[in-house]
């Protein structure tokens, strides 16, 4: 887990578009701490700082002391709405926790050493299917990322769960014990030289069968030949036998 950071916040009195529009306008964003069997706390904080953080990978992973007028209050966030052209955070929802709270998490999953892949150097795409893994723990235990080495994998390789070194009190959400959570996939390229290699193996075999199979029939059919001109050369002996000569009665 990485350092907490400390964030700086004001108190606000009031919700609602009208409000929130106002503080804005001041360069601050609304957010609200609620959870651990506590009243909300409605709060502002600093814009520009809060940017800085949300839009850095884990930042629903990290953990946050918010201080309010001297008191601190431990949170993790929850939510975060942005505008939907500046990017710019709107408003935050901050969970707060304490040391008995168990938490589900959403870890991001980074890759490490690609350039020592023997399969991404031949042309193979890393195929990413989960690119988070959801856990539970407690909250001074959650990983800020799960790292994934690929030195040393091959086209075709798996990579399941079981690659993870998950830390203690650590455990994922899922049922399925051993997911697969990426994968080198052949190059597209490669795929489609060999698709066209099995179909033009295929067709070659088709037309060496029906070769095959043509053969004892064009054989039989030249042995007839001499045979029906050999029958009909001895029919035709008597017939000729029995004309006289020279066309006479």
């Amino acid at each position: 887990m990485t350092q907490v950071v400390t964030l700086a916040a004001e108190m606000r009195d009031r919700a609602g578009k009208g409000a929130a529009h106002a503080i804005r306008r001041q360069d601050r964003i609304p957010a609200v701490i609620y959870g651990d069997k506590q009243s909300p706390v409605l709060i502002t904080l600093d814009v520009n700082l809060i940017t800085r953080y949300a839009n850095k990978t884990g930042f629903f992973t990290h953990l946050f002391d918010v201080e309010i007028g001297g008191k601190k209050h431990r949170v993790l966030p929850r939510d975060c709405q942005f505008h939907p052209v500046s990017d710019r955070p709107l408003h935050v929802d901050f969970l707060r926790v304490s040391a008995n709270t168990k938490v589900r998490v959403a870890v991001p999953v980074v890759f490490t050493n690609a350039d020592k892949s023997p399969g991404i150097k031949r042309g193979g795409t890393l195929n990413v299917v989960h690119h988070q893994v959801e856990v539970t723990c407690a909250p001074h235990k959650i990983p800020e990322k799960f790292e994934i080495n690929l030195e040393g994998r091959q086209i075709g390789d798996a990579i399941h769960l079981s690659s993870i070194a998950l830390p203690e009190g650590v455990k994922p959400t899922t049922h399925e014990k051993d997911f697969t959570i990426a994968s080198i996939a052949v190059p597209s390229g490669v795929r489609s030289e060999a698709e066209e290699a099995a179909a033009t193996a295929a067709t070659t075999a088709a037309s060496d069968a029906a070769a095959a199979a043509a053969t004892p029939a064009a054989a039989g059919a030249k042995g007839a030949a001499p045979a029906a001109a050999a029958a009909g050369a001895k029919g035709a002996a008597p017939a000729a036998a029995a004309k006289p000569a020279g066309g006479k009665k």
